[in-house]
């Protein structure tokens, strides 16, 4: 069995619906969203005040090793007692 003339020659059926299908999405617009979790929200706020903790700690260790720190007493005791009676 011969087939002959089955449309137009040269016509690509696939290549027709690729260019269909090109056209439809280039008309679509195009825009990007971004959402941060409130949990990503958290860990950067944690990170900041991890900053600045270190910060802290970085005079802290200076003061150390020059012996100028000074332990408040009173204040350590207040945080012992508090400690012990919560438990």
């Amino acid at each position: 069995m011969k087939i002959n003339n089955l449309g137009p020659s040269g016509v690509n059926p696939y290549k027709n619906q690729m260019k269909q299908h090109q056209t439809a999405t280039t008309n679509q617009a195009k825009s990007d969203q971004v959402e941060i979790s409130s949990k990503a929200k958290e860990l950067q706020e944690r990170s900041q005040f991890a900053e600045a903790r270190q910060e802290k700690v970085a005079k802290l260790k200076i003061s150390v090793q020059n012996g100028t720190y000074q332990v408040d007493s009173k204040a350590v005791a207040n945080k012992m007692i508090d400690y012990y009676s919560n438990k």
